[in-house]
């Protein structure tokens, strides 16, 4: 688990950012008021605590939790958001799903499955530059398909470290295309990234329906961006080949030969991986069907798998939970959660959705690209997350009146990961990647240094993500209550919650 560093602010800087804050904060409570997107006082203070608490995670990223935790208070005190509102919008079924899917990834470190990853590929004979690149990208994006992201981008930069070390070449622009990867990976699946899951919970899709709409896209997306990193890291790729023929002169291989026992750290993943592909068809057999039950065997899973590792390894199980568990990321996400539930129970996100659909013609096909640049700016400086959670309400309304604008689910999830790539605070993952690049004394990736690959991967996936999702059918949640509900009304039409109504 990473601790935060103790980050002592200048006053005057502080002061410049509360004054920052302050204004957008001011702006945007204006301007919505302006637009009609917050009729009533109370609609006002949910507008204005939301965008507080995004501006704090933008200046102030070490009192996120602290504000998020003040957010709350104040939506409840002002009676802007009720109690039951606000537990019925701190998605527990997700952040458990995290917790479980956390503990596992500990017990796979454990029991070193991962470290045997890495073993077998430092060992791989007749390595080149290109082989290593081709199989860091394939790894990066892979691993973060069926473990977090997190958990992927440290296991593959000890990798490239590694080497990187071994052969004294420079490791960034490796690590740079490790995370590039990463985030494209992520979205391949529900476990890659909490954005998935959230996504794919709230849309009502299972874990077969989202596979098959989210991998082929982001399958497509990282063959073109190992093309571009090929070509625009090929001096750099040379380089190693040339250091690697060198080193293979002298030395058998990049690292130690080590036998590390891997077969229970195999089957752990690969049955987790397994019961969750399946958990639709288990659910049937269960009978865990209907809305109240969509998505229960999903979420229960690696609790079950979690509980069951704690039982066979006891003495590691305080670790896995005090340890493994990003208990601060969270508890911040279901902070969020209740401050963006806020927004939707004041009738906010129907006004906006109103707002969008006279704003964008042409129905779910034209707004797609829209929502794709939106999500992708956002993500580009917000964490994703926080972005995904601030626009989910607005998909929500919106598919509430038709359920052809499910497509702008994939929208969503593809210009919130694909955008992560751009800047260098874009996801989790990306500051990750930084920290254990400044921890090791390796050089530094600057800001546009990293901007010109990550804008140019940015904008192509997102683009590749869009002709995919306007040329090829994309699966709609079958049976989730936006397909079965009848259509509200018509999209010109405004619909307020009942408060916002009165």
């Amino acid at each position: 688990m990473y601790s935060e560093p103790v980050v002592i602010i200048p006053p005057l800087r502080a002061v410049a950012k509360i004054g920052v804050m302050a204004a957008i904060t001011a702006l945007v409570g204006w301007g919505s008021h302006r637009l009609g997107l917050a009729p009533t006082s109370l609609a006002m203070v949910a507008v204005c605590t939301f965008i507080a608490v995004i501006c704090t995670t933008l200046f102030f990223w070490t009192h996120r939790v602290a504000v998020a935790f003040i957010g709350v208070a104040v939506l409840i005190g002002t009676r802007a958001m009720t109690l039951h509102g606000m537990l019925r919008a701190t998605e527990l079924d997700i952040i458990f799903f995290l917790i479980g899917m956390m503990v596992i990834v500990g017990a796979l470190k454990d029991l070193g499955f991962l470290t045997w990853v890495i073993q077998a590929i430092i060992n791989k004979k007749r390595m080149n530059g290109m082989t290593f690149t081709v199989i860091l990208c394939s790894l990066s994006a892979l691993l973060s398909s069926v473990v977090d992201e997190v958990s992927s981008i440290v296991v593959v930069l000890a990798l490239v470290f590694q080497v990187c070390d071994t052969l004294k070449v420079r490791s960034s622009p490796f690590v740079l295309m490790a995370v590039l990867c990463t985030n494209i990976g992520s979205a391949a699946t529900m476990l890659g990234n909490p954005v998935g899951i959230f996504i794919g919970n709230k849309a009502g899709f299972n874990f077969s329906q989202f596979l098959s709409g989210a991998t082929p896209i982001s399958f497509v997306s990282l063959l073109v961006t190992l093309g571009i990193v090929l070509i625009w890291y090929r001096k750099t790729i040379h380089q190693m080949t040339l250091v690697m023929e060198e080193h293979r002169q002298v030395h058998h291989g990049l690292g130690p030969l080590i036998r590390i026992p891997y077969r229970r750290g195999l089957f752990v993943l690969v049955a987790t991986v397994l019961i969750i592909a399946f958990h639709h068809q288990i659910e049937n057999i269960l009978g865990l069907t209907g809305v109240e039950n969509k998505n229960a065997f999903l979420i229960i899973t690696p609790l079950v798998i979690a509980g069951l590792l704690m039982i066979y390894r006891p003495g590691r199980a305080r670790h896995y939970i005090e340890h493994d568990v990003e208990w601060w990321t969270l508890l911040f996400f279901m902070l969020l959660f209740a401050i963006a539930g806020g927004l939707e129970e004041q009738g906010i996100t129907q006004n906006l959705a109103d707002k969008l659909t006279g704003l964008v013609k042409g129905g779910p096909t034209a707004m797609v690209p829209f929502v794709l640049a939106i999500s992708a700016v956002g993500s580009a400086f917000v964490d994703n997350i926080v972005f995904v959670a601030a626009f989910t309400p607005v998909i929500q309304a919106l598919v509430e009146r038709s359920a052809e604008f499910s497509l702008l689910w994939w929208a969503l999830l593809f210009g919130a990961c694909f955008g992560g790539n751009i800047t260098a605070v874009g996801s989790t993952a990306n500051i990750v990647a930084l920290g254990l690049l400044e921890k090791r004394g390796h050089l530094h990736i600057a800001f546009f240094e990293w901007l010109k690959i990550g804008a140019v991967v940015g904008i192509v996936t997102c683009v590749i993500a869009w002709l995919m999702l306007t040329f090829m059918p994309m699966p709609h949640p079958a049976g989730h209550p936006v397909v079965e509900r009848e259509v509200i009304g018509p999209l010109h039409e405004p619909h307020l919650s009942p408060k916002t109504a009165q």
